[in-house]
């Protein structure tokens, strides 16, 4: 029985660019000799890169960006090449950030906050990095994320700071930077995908990022978004004639830019990026953007950078070559028509199939949205139920944050439009539909049961009294 797959987060096979990778491939990789092959900037694409990666690559993005973003070059906003680190991805760049910006071992960085639900697989991150025990979830919150929360936990924690281990804390700072130079160390940590968010699909306002870009200067937190998405606009038919939809929001460090102070020398926000949502999860490429070169550098520094140079420099001018010759749109543009028509055959099948009273909004971007059944339906049982039917859903349990659940699973389920064809999304649906129904109905027949035997007893104990 083929299984429909409702919970793989990448690409469909027939959506991966393959041709277009080969032909960006023997381009690099044909000619013996290229112009930037002894700048030590970029050099040969067989060899160690440069720490923060070849700066023809970064110029590349930056400009590929700028045109998605419409930000002209002269604007405070604008990405520039220098505010780029390359990266092997999202998942090594979470890595990288936290090893490189935040000390939790020793009390320095107090506290990590991570939006729930999240996405699945960044607990670990985390608790690699030394976060076990503090890590606190923040809920989203109309079009953006309940920073009232947000900032009565801030202030608990600085109410909570003991003079002796706040002495400890400063003093491994100033041993770092005694054997590393300046670094920017951060007192606390947000994590976040503020636009089409994995896994709810959200999309943060503006409104709502200016005043967490508030928070973060008043109190020291880096923002760590996940910005691997927002080129994956549903929603927009693009009348403009451009391949590539504007993103709905600026991303943070765009955000950062436009109002950063000259005092704030590294900044307070880093956008996470990869081009595995876009073109192919498996050219492990990706970037990290900050709001001005210090911090970027300063992730570019790392010891295993410092030994290997950057971790993508093959698979980054492959990339890079790949938006040069607009293949890089080509490939957007079809996942863009794709998605979209996945998109309507997933709303139009769940207001069909699933129960009265499901809540669902239409995914309007990205890979993912969030469906939750009405009261008396337990989505973990029906989602292992609908397992053994072949078709596999991500119910919401896969999204608490470590060590601060909130009861996702009981009835809400992650949807994914990125694997599953437009028909196979039908016929999921369906299946689930389906099995709701009995669900319902054999919740129906016990609470029939229940109620029932409940009224024998009632009747009994008249009886008895009766006779007394």
């Amino acid at each position: 029985m083929k299984s429909i797959n409702l919970f793989r987060g990448y690409a469909s096979h027939g959506l991966l660019p393959r041709t277009d990778i080969i032909e960006a491939t023997s381009e690099v990789l044909l000619p013996e000799v290229r112009e930037y092959d002894y700048n030590d900037e970029d050099r040969h694409p067989l060899v160690y890169g440069s720490d923060n990666g070849s700066a023809w690559v970064r110029a590349c993005i930056a400009e590929f960006s700028n045109r998605a973003f419409k930000l002209p070059v002269s604007s405070n906003a604008a990405t520039r090449p220098e505010h780029l680190n390359l990266t092997s991805g999202a998942s090594y760049g979470i890595m990288n950030i936290l090893l490189q910006t935040t000390l939790p071992h020793t009390g320095y960085t107090k506290q990590a906050f991570i939006v729930t639900p999240t996405y699945f697989l960044v607990n670990k991150a985390f608790l690699d990095a030394g976060f076990t025990g503090k890590i606190t979830a923040v809920e989203e919150k109309g079009d953006g994320l309940d920073l009232a929360f947000l900032e009565a936990k801030l202030k608990s924690c600085e109410n909570s700071s003991n003079g002796e281990s706040g002495q400890k804390a400063e003093e491994s700072l100033r041993i770092i930077n005694a054997q590393d130079g300046k670094k920017k160390i951060y007192r606390y940590v947000i994590y976040l995908v503020p636009t089409y968010s994995n896994p709810t699909g959200a999309i943060y306002s503006r409104s709502s990022r200016l005043k967490l870009l508030e928070l973060a200067r008043k109190y020291d937190i880096l923002i760590i978004s996940d910005d691997v998405y927002d080129l994956l606009r549903l929603d927009d038919d693009n009348g403009s004639g451009a391949l590539i939809p504007s993103p709905p929001e600026l991303r943070f460090p765009h955000l950062d830019r436009e109002s950063i102070s000259a005092a704030n020398t590294f900044g307070n926000t880093i956008s996470n990026c990869t081009f595995s949502k876009i073109i192919a999860p498996g050219l492990r490429t990706g970037y990290q953007e900050t709001a001005n070169a210090k911090l970027a550098t300063q992730l570019a520094s790392g010891g295993a950078n410092a030994s290997g140079g950057t971790p993508c420099q093959l698979n980054s001018m492959i990339v890079a070559t790949m938006i040069k010759n607009g293949a890089v749109e080509r490939i957007v543009h079809n996942f863009v028509s794709v998605l979209r028509e996945r998109a309507r055959v997933l709303a139009k099948s769940i207001k069909l199939y699933l129960p009265k009273g499901t809540q669902y909004s239409e995914c309007k971007g990205g890979y993912f949205s969030w469906c939750t059944l009405p009261v008396g339906y337990d989505s973990s049982k029906i989602v292992e139920e609908v397992s053994s039917e072949g078709v596999l859903l991500a119910d919401g349990s896969h999204f608490e944050v470590s060590g601060d659940r909130r009861n996702w699973g009981e009835r809400s389920v992650r949807l994914s439009i990125s694997y599953a064809t437009a028909a196979e999304i039908e016929e999921a649906v369906k299946i689930w539909g389906i099995a709701c129904q009995k669900h319902r109905v054999l919740d129906c027949e016990q609470a029939d049961i229940a109620i029932g035997h409940a009224s024998s007893l009632l009747k009994s104990r008249r009886k008895k009294q009766s006779q007394l």
